[in-house]
């Protein structure tokens, strides 16, 4: 009968521990990469995805690069309360949006429509893949 119970005690004990989150790669033991190389990391994909030529690689070049100071820009934040925070917040939504908007038409004019359509599915499929990760980021705090 102890048997009994200590192997059941065992196998729950050992599902539950097989249900804990997977594991994933901690960001802090990761790398970081300087601006410039996330745009040339960046330029590459783009380059070997959607074929670009030398051409279109320097306009999509100082695009990244523009949209690189732009974020640096935003990113620089001061203690605010929380209705400034919130107005802030509101406001930098509305601006990416904006900022969105703008990066696509300028692709759209540098690219082929072929090469553009690809570089819009892939954007989509990154928006969603971000937009499943924080989902599951916000799942895991509200679990602890």
């Amino acid at each position: 009968m102890k048997k009994l119970i200590i192997a059941a005690l065992l196998v729950a004990g050992m599902t539950t521990y097989a249900q804990e989150k997977k594991e994933t790669p901690n960001r802090a033991n990761m790398e970081r990469m300087t601006p410039e190389e996330r745009q040339e990391r960046q330029l590459k994909r783009l380059t070997t995805e959607l074929t670009l030529n030398a051409q279109q690689q320097e306009q999509v070049k100082q695009l990244l690069a523009s949209q690189t100071v732009n974020r640096q820009n935003q990113m620089d934040r001061k203690e605010l309360s929380k209705e400034e925070m919130k107005a802030r917040r509101e406001a930098a939504v509305k601006k990416m949006q904006d900022d969105r908007k703008i990066m696509e038409d300028k692709m759209k004019v540098i690219l082929t429509p072929a090469q553009f359509g690809t570089w819009k599915a892939d954007q989509e499929k990154m928006r969603e893949r971000n937009e499943t990760r924080m989902k599951e980021r916000m799942g895991n705090r509200n679990d602890n």
